[in-house]
């Protein structure tokens, strides 16, 4: 059996970063941020913004009426972030300090890459290239042992893969135990050299060259060195090399300030444990040794014995103190140069498990340190960030070089939870997580006054910790409805009670930091659980995947959709519009003159509504167009009808005119509808073809009719008349093109060059500007462009009004991946005899509008005959040297711009005959067009409500919204729609957030789903629930969501006898944690929680599912009940109980001063004690099946009041997942990996049918099928797919007793929850197929989809070519990543699963590349476009 697996979402978070100067700076971009997550790596622009309030958001007044108290922005700080997570505690800064310009930090996505590779470390250096571009280069490290250096290409606008270096074949990647260890990647401040640890306390040491010096003592050629920058690398062996006692290694990392590289690193030379305490503590040790990387020696500077034995990471200190400051478990430790040693215990346990002197313990603080980051803000304080996000700034005291102690501060702020930390420069710290969002932080240091009496103050207005009037920050804790978490704080200052000195009170001031959000990065992290619920999508319910992600405050739930979740508002029937709706804002106001509105005419008029509506329709023939106002409310009105269709609308002379284009004439109608002016398409006194689409662009119009000719008019605005205009630079008259559009350029990316030399930009009306483009500018518009596509597919970009060919390309017929300038004169493109008949690969549609969030950038959409849809984005390039500035091929004039292509989609689209011309056939017509927008989405949060996106919308019979955010890039999201004929944005109703549509449904008013978010490629929604939730299961009777919430509670151990055996006995001890959960029954509709069940406080769910079981209560006698499965700790002297729950979820009165109609209720119907953990649950033909312990139950629900066991089963050692399929049980096993067993009700049994021989330990198991063919879909803690069949005439199989290994397929990622849904194709069988979506702990969702014989062959075919013949990011081969390492085979079992990351790759190639590579294969590109689309959707 084949199949498909592929990505439907990438990991989420941030688990590696790093801060670095990689792409060609802006005036705007600070430093870029690179992050990695398992395979996923993204580059970020860091940019500084005002902050200015847009001129589209409400009054100020209405604005603040909404913020809660104590969440108001103030000068030099941001409102919450746009995200609008509650997690982020931003309370208000009340600083005296004074700030001229409000400026903040943005993060903006520059491209994102899926690598054939897992990443383990990111670092930067500088080699010798970086003399010459200023840029840095990228070090990315991988699994198995790789390095790749990467550097910025800005010809391609992409990574570009310097050298790639592998360590995986050496000796010490051989241990046994290598695949669990993890490589970790250090770079050499200075950029002298590269570390990467390796298995057996070794480190590979990669060199690079820096200077012409070293170049001379290598006796290396320069320019070689630029191509080759670094020298032969070599392994480290710490113990042999360096010191004997060096092993273990916890961490390591180079100091900044010595002449040469030196590395500190920490290590054990014991293992030990807290049981063995008494024979070896304080095992750690710190060695500080110098690499000389000519003579290979490595002389060591400092060693330090004697560590705690928690040791946890290094943090290097600045060259101006050195040393390096330890993160342990109980502490935070300095050590110098000169091994002195500066211990600050942050809990009592300290001073028991290590015999170092320390300081002595505050007697309130009671923390632990694991799972905490470090990170400096300045030279001597830097913070530590514990496991829960809170931020505790830690000074270091010191006189002179010498340090003297570590003072650690109260809790500031609570953040995110910390995977890493990175210092920017200017005070700026990036938070990396991998279970929630990423944020960026600025702590800044002001001197503040203290003023007499303000000790005793609230703590919004006094600092939150000072610390010897050296340090402190100001950030109220507003997390969810608590306003003060930490509760008053009093500042610590050396005067007297008062805040004034005995006698004459002089002014005092302290250095005070405060630390401010600045931006953040969306993320939901790993994804524990997940269930498919119902959602409605305009009038249908769909299929919603709601999943449980995050951790600890992070926590909630994630709902994703395929299609972007619209509702609709109303009908609007009387509209009409099958052939096109326009909204325009026209201003209705009586016109004075031509000059009055000169003024007003600057800018994209964001801030004013609509006013008319004109839609049209084919039917009755031959068509009606129909100008529509408003009248009341929510009514239209319509003054005017018009017979004959309507091609295209548009605002025009400012605004007072509306321009109306029909198939044979263009028109100027008033605001009210009534006619201006009207110019009949006529030749003479012969008409010409019929007009089929038009551009409408003040002051010019563009029309294109049937037979592929075109005319072009321009207003004349003092008459309030157009009239035609001169085509004479572009060619013969008879010139045949197939598509057109204007573009007015805001964003300043087009610029013109002429050929005297002088660069004209686009909004440059008030500058020196060349007399080509003088006219074009004018009063209230910017630089405005004519592009046509001619039919031998060149694109041309023309200036106005003067017409000038400035940019020519033939690359977008073949849709190449960049198109730059070929300096071509106009194409000739005269009618052909026989006429040209319309090919596959014709431009059907194109268009330049602006997409994106705060600062819209130019990209170019394009759509095909065949279906193929590609956008590519604008960049500004300057004008090559190669080029001088002199007329080439009669050119005066060049634009500098490169198109760099970001999307690519084909589309499976219905084709009509070109013969059929009658009138059935015009109205059955589709029409595919590209529709730009702005909207501002609804947002029930207050600072996302002035969120604005610019997007395209596709109409058709594959209607998509295309749309780019600052974060999540560019992105397509289906409509949901079967077909849309017609779309606009309408703001006729007051709403910046309502469309237009004319559907399947008729004409309707609709609007997205308010907070949802577009950085990920499903739609998704967030509900914080500020705990995580382990498990999660959708109750279909009553359409509600149970799901069970994991937290934390106090763990104490009693006797038989309920005596305690222990409590805390001293300062700074507490009693442990353990787990510990609730139940909980939640409406998916408005999200509030009914009811719930609480367990006990050491009791946690361990399984969750609704299971169908006999009753006496319904009519069918099967009713849905809740099942749960829990495991009771009991300290470590006792054993582990368990407990099976089945609860029934029963309707009840609601409260009358409820909103909500029904109201349902969880009643326990049982609860039955097991002797050990239930840690899996499954229904099987009206029975519940239960583990306990290492047996298997199946129990009948008696007179639903009681379970009556009567079956069971002796199993492996812990069960972790049950699967039933009619009578057949699957038992996934955390040693015996997977059994297939069936249970027989006459005479109750369980026979086991086949088991997996190997040991592997079952986190997902799940029954796959299709077409009459079973498979079991197996997964394990590594990542590793397996599909094992059950084929008892297999002689390997002994009997059917041994389930075979068919395939195996490394996802790279551990998957923990599993769902199997039904997968109808076009043949549609009796029994559907089955699709496995599944959710890996790193936030990736993937789907194992099966795959007919006749298309696995071709892709089978196509994915060895792609993994030959394609340049893959970092040089990586995508087949050994996905190859499983089994030594009971000799060749891998890596045939049977298709890899969908590496066939992706093929729609993303040329039109040129594609068919190159099926050509060598012997298939058809469309048929591997038609499989692929098949395949590769979410559900």
């Amino acid at each position: 059996m084949h199949a498909l697996r592929h990505d439907i979402l990438p990991p989420s978070g941030v688990e590696f970063a790093v801060a670095l100067n990689f792409t060609p700076s802006t005036p705007s971009t600070l430093v870029n941020i690179i992050t990695a997550r398992s395979n996923l790596l993204r580059v970020y622009d860091v940019r500084e913004q005002s902050l200015s309030i847009s001129d589209h958001v409400e009054s100020e007044r209405d604005k603040r009426a909404r913020v809660r108290k104590g969440t108001e922005a103030v000068e030099g700080e941001v409102e919450m972030d746009q995200a609008g997570e509650g997690w982020v505690n931003m309370g208000a800064v009340k600083s005296t300090a004074k700030q001229e310009t409000a400026t903040t930090l943005r993060f903006y996505l520059v491209r994102e890459y899926s690598l054939h590779g897992t990443v383990t470390g990111l670092d930067k250096v500088r080699t010798m290239s970086s003399n010459d571009d200023k840029l840095d280069r990228l070090l990315v490290s991988f699994k198995d042992a790789k390095i790749a250096l990467l550097e910025w290409s800005d010809a391609v606008h992409d990574l570009v893969t310097v050298s790639i270096h592998t360590y995986e074949r050496a000796p010490q990647m051989a241990a046994l135990d290598s695949h669990l260890f993890r490589a970790e990647l250090r770079a050499d401040p200075l950029s002298r050299c590269a570390a990467l640890s390796l298995p057996k306390d070794s480190i590979a040491i990669l060199p690079f060259y820096q200077t012409q010096a070293e170049l001379d003592v290598m006796e290396q050629d320069q320019s070689l060195a630029r191509e080759v920058p670094y020298s032969p690398s070599f392994i480290l062996d710490l113990i042999a090399d360096v010191d004997p006692n060096l092993r273990n290694v916890i961490d390591f990392v180079f100091l900044p300030g010595y002449h040469n590289p030196t590395i500190a690193v920490l290590c054990q030379s014991e293992k030990t444990w807290a049981g063995r305490l008494k024979e070896y503590r304080d095992t750690g040790r710190l060695y500080i040794f110098t690499l000389d990387l000519l003579n290979h020696t490595y002389p060591i500077i400092t060693a330090v014995d004697n560590l705690p034995y928690d040791c946890l990471s290094l943090l290097p200190c600045a060259p101006s103190i050195g040393g390096v400051v330890i993160l342990a478990t109980n502490a935070l430790i300095y050590v110098d140069q000169a091994a002195r040693r500066v211990s600050l215990p942050v809990n009592g346990w300290f001073a028991r498990v290590s015999d170092i002197p320390c300081l002595p313990l505050d007697k309130d603080q009671d923390l632990t340190l694991e799972g905490s980051r470090l990170a400096f803000a300045d030279d001597k304080t830097f913070f530590v960030i514990r496991k829960d996000g809170i931020v505790h700034p830690v000074e270091i005291v010191s006189d002179g070089r010498t340090v003297s102690k570590l003072v650690m501060s109260s809790g500031l702020a609570q953040t995110t939870i910390p995977a890493v930390t990175r210092q920017l420069e200017g005070g700026v710290l990036f938070v990396g997580s991998t279970v929630g969002p990423s944020v960026l932080l600025r702590a800044a240091r002001v001197e503040e006054e203290v003023k007499p009496g303000e000790e005793g103050g609230e703590v919004s207005s006094v600092p939150a910790a000072v610390v010897d009037t050296k340090n402190a920050m100001d950030i109220d804790d507003d997390d969810d409805d608590d306003d003060d978490l930490y509760g008053e704080v009093k500042p610590v200052v050396k005067a007297a009670r008062n805040g004034a000195a005995p006698g004459v009170p002089a002014p005092r001031t302290r250095s005070v930091i405060y630390l401010s959000l600045c931006d953040s990065l969306p993320a939901y992290g790993p994804i524990a659980d997940m269930t498919f619920s119902l959602a409605k999508l305009g009038e249908r319910y769909v299929p919603e995947l709601v999943a449980t992600t995050g951790t600890g405050h992070l926590g909630g739930f994630t709902l994703f959709q395929r299609d972007l979740p619209i509702r609709t508002k109303r009908k609007l029937h009387v509209l009409g519009g099958a052939r096109g709706i326009w909204s325009l804002p026209i201003r209705q106001s009586h016109r004075v003159n031509g000059t009055s509105y000169e003024k007003m005419g600057s800018g994209l008029f964001v801030g004013e509504n609509d006013t008319v509506i004109i839609s049209t329709d084919a039917n009755p023939s031959p068509g009606v167009s129909r100008v529509a106002t408003r009248a009341a409310k929510t009514d239209l009105t319509i003054p005017t009808r018009i017979p004959g269709t309507t091609v295209g609308a548009g605002p025009f002379f400012q605004r007072t005119a509306i321009l109306h284009v029909m198939t044979n004439a263009i028109r100027v109608l008033e605001p009210d509808g009534s006619e201006r002016q009207i110019i009949k398409d006529m030749d003479g006194n012969m008409p010409r073809a019929k007009i089929k689409a038009c551009s409408i662009c003040d002051p010019f119009v563009f029309i294109l009719r049937e037979d592929e000719t075109i005319g072009l008019f321009i207003g004349e605005l003092e008459r309030g008349k157009i009239r035609r205009k001169d085509m004479s630079p572009m060619g013969e008259k008879s010139s045949r093109y197939l598509a057109g559009c204007f573009y007015t350029d805001t964003s300043g990316v087009f610029e013109m060059t002429t050929t005297d030399a002088t660069v004209v930009t686009s909004n440059s009306a008030d500058k020196n500007v060349t007399s080509t483009l003088q006219a074009a500018v004018t009063a209230g518009h910017s630089g405005q462009w004519l592009v046509l596509i001619r039919p031998q597919g060149t694109v041309e970009i023309w200036s106005l009004p003067k017409l000038a060919l400035v940019f020519s390309s033939t690359g977008l017929s073949t849709l190449d991946p960049v198109l730059n300038d070929s300096y071509d004169p106009p194409a000739p493109s005269l009618p052909q005899d026989p006429p040209r008949k319309l090919q596959d690969l014709d431009i059907d549609q194109i268009l330049i509008a602006p997409l994106g969030e705060s600062a819209p950038t130019p990209h170019l959409f394009v759509f095909m005959r065949c279906g193929h849809l590609a956008v590519y984005e604008i960049h500004s390039v300057p004008l090559p040297s190669s080029h001088p500035l002199s007329s080439l091929n009669g050119r005066t004039a060049f634009l500098d711009v490169k198109f760099i292509k970001v999307l690519t989609r084909t589309f499976e689209i219905s084709k009509q005959e070109e013969a059929e011309k009658t009138v059935l056939a015009e109205q059955k017509r589709i029409s595919r067009t590209f529709v730009p927008f702005i909207t501002s989405p609804t947002s029930t949060s207050s600072v996302d409500g002035s969120r604005t996106l610019s997007g395209v919308f596709f109409t058709g019979d594959r209607p998509s919204w295309i749309m780019r955010t600052d974060k999540g890039g560019l992105k397509l999201f289906p409509s949901g729609h079967v077909v849309v004929h017609a779309f606009t944005a309408c703001s006729l109703w007051e709403s910046k957030a309502e469309f237009l549509v004319y559907s399947d449904e008729g004409p309707s008013l609709l609007e997205w789903i308010p907070d949802i978010e577009l950085d990920t490629l499903l739609p998704k929604r967030s509900f914080p629930r500020s705990r995580p939730c382990s498990n999660i299961v959708f109750e279909p009777s009553a359409s509600l969501i149970v799901a069970a919430s994991s937290l934390q509670a106090r763990f104490a151990s009693y006797d038989e006898d309920n005596n305690i055996l222990w409590e805390p006995d001293d300062v700074g001890i507490s009693l442990p944690q353990c787990d510990c959960s609730t139940l909980e029954l939640i409406s998916p509709d408005s999200w509030i929680t009914m009811d719930g069940y609480e367990f006990a406080p050491n009791e946690y769910v361990n399984a969750l599912e609704c299971v169908a079981l006999e009753t006496l209560s319904t009519e069918t006698g099967i009713r849905d009940f809740i099942a749960v499965g829990t495991s009771i700790d009991r300290g470590e002297d006792l054993a582990v109980k368990g407990a099976t729950y089945v609860f029934e979820v029963v309707e009840v009165v609601p409260d009358s001063s409820s909103s909500i109609q029904r109201w349902y209720k969880l009643k326990l119907r049982v609860r039955d004690d097991a002797k050990g953990p239930v840690t899996a649950l499954c229904g099987i033909n009206g029975y519940l099946v239960s583990s306990m312990g290492q047996k298997i139950f199946v129990r009948a629900f008696d007179l639903d009041e009681r379970l009556v066991g009567v079956a069971f089963l002796d199993v492996g050692v812990y069960v972790t997942s049950l699967r039933a399929l009619k009578n057949l049980l699957l038992i996934g096993d955390a040693v015996k990996s997977v059994w297939l067993v069936a249970f027989q009700e006459d005479p109750y049994k369980l026979m086991i049918l086949g088991k997996d021989i190997r040991q592997a330990y079952a986190t997902s198991v799940d029954f796959f099928f299709a077409n009459g063919e079973l498979s079991i879909a197996l997964g394990d803690e590594e990542g590793v797919l397996r599909m094992l069949t059950y084929d008892p005439s297999d002689p390997d199989s002994r009997g059917g007793q041994h389930l075979l290994c068919q395939t195996e397929f490394h996802c790279r990622k551990e998957c923990r929850a599993s769902r199997v849904i039904a997968r109808r194709t076009k043949e549609d069988h009796e029994i559907p197929q089955a699709k496995l979506v599944a959710g890996s702990t790193d936030g990736s969702l993937s789907a194992l989809t099966p795959v007919d014989e006749d298309a696995f062959k071709r892709l089978q075919l196509l994915q060895g070519q792609l993994s030959r013949n394609i340049q893959h990011v970092a040089g990586l081969n995508p087949r050994a990543y996905r190859i499983a390492r089994n030594d009971t085979v000799s060749k891998p079992l890596s045939r049977g699963i298709l890899d969908g990351q590496l066939l992706g790759t093929f729609e993303e190639l040329g039109i040129q590349g594609q068919q190159e590579m099926t050509r060598q294969i012997g298939t058809e590109r469309t048929a591997i476009l038609h499989d692929w689309n098949l395949l590769s959707v979410p559900w």
